[in-house]
């Protein structure tokens, strides 16, 4: 059950006060009937809400995929930096998505945000090893004994030694370029990893998480509604 003004304002008639002023207005009925009192509480999944005469569609999650720029942290509210959460419309914040998982403040790149806890729950418990794959620039000459070293797992600085990944060389050189994929999330880990066979991160890059690559369209800061088809994939139902 929900109060009809957080009802409607979750599903973007406007803020509170404004939703007030459509129920003040006679506008909104409950199963046909006018309803102007803003406390009453709806079940959205049994009755019928209108606002208008038109059927509010009632959604109780929201899926969002960002492209997360550098200088941004992953947080739902901080009192100096600007956070992810910052860079949503209004219509979208009313849902109080959070980031699932986090991105480095200097990392851009694929981030999804919701409010759906068992998802985000899904996602992230070690028990699952969803893959998540980074593109990334190393200062420094990749080899071929760096990815059997990564296939192999490697001992970062505080003694955990990784879960093995993947690391494929696209181009090596002073700068090479790689792609890396892991399954598990410690603190800056894939800066840690390269830090331990000696070579160092400048730029990194998330373009999938799970299923979901990130979509190339999106420019850094842009987010979008996830489709259906990858709520399914995420969710690992099947869509057929």
């Amino acid at each position: 059950m929900l109060r009809i003004d957080k009802l409607l304002a979750n599903m973007g008639y406007g803020t509170r006060k404004e939703v007030k002023k459509l129920l003040k207005a006679g506008v909104v009925k409950v199963d046909g009937t006018i309803v102007k009192d803003a406390k009453i509480h709806v079940d959205p999944k049994a009755q019928v809400v209108t606002v208008w005469e038109e059927e509010v569609e009632y959604k109780p999650f929201i899926y969002l995929m960002m492209n997360k720029p550098k200088g941004v942290i992953s947080a739902t509210e901080d009192a100096v930096e600007e956070t992810v959460v910052d860079l949503l419309e209004e219509e979208d914040r009313i849902f109080d998505p959070f980031p699932v998982g986090r991105l480095d403040k200097d990392t851009e790149g694929l981030l999804l945000l919701t409010n759906d806890g068992q998802l985000a729950h899904q996602l992230l418990s070690p028990k699952k090893h969803v893959p998540k794959t980074y593109e990334a620039i190393i200062d420094g000459e990749v080899t071929e004994a760096d990815v059997a070293a990564f296939q192999r797992g490697v001992v970062l600085d505080d003694g955990y030694e990784t879960k093995p990944a993947e690391l494929v060389i696209i181009r090596s050189g002073l700068r090479s370029d790689v792609q890396v994929t892991i399954t598990e999330g410690k603190f800056h880990q894939i800066k840690r990893m390269f830090q331990a066979i000696g070579k160092r991160v400048v730029y990194l890059k998330r373009i999938q998480m799970g299923p979901i690559p990130l979509d190339e369209t999106l420019e850094p800061g842009e987010y979008r509604e996830l489709t259906d088809e990858e709520i399914a994939l995420l969710k690992g139902e099947d869509k057929k």
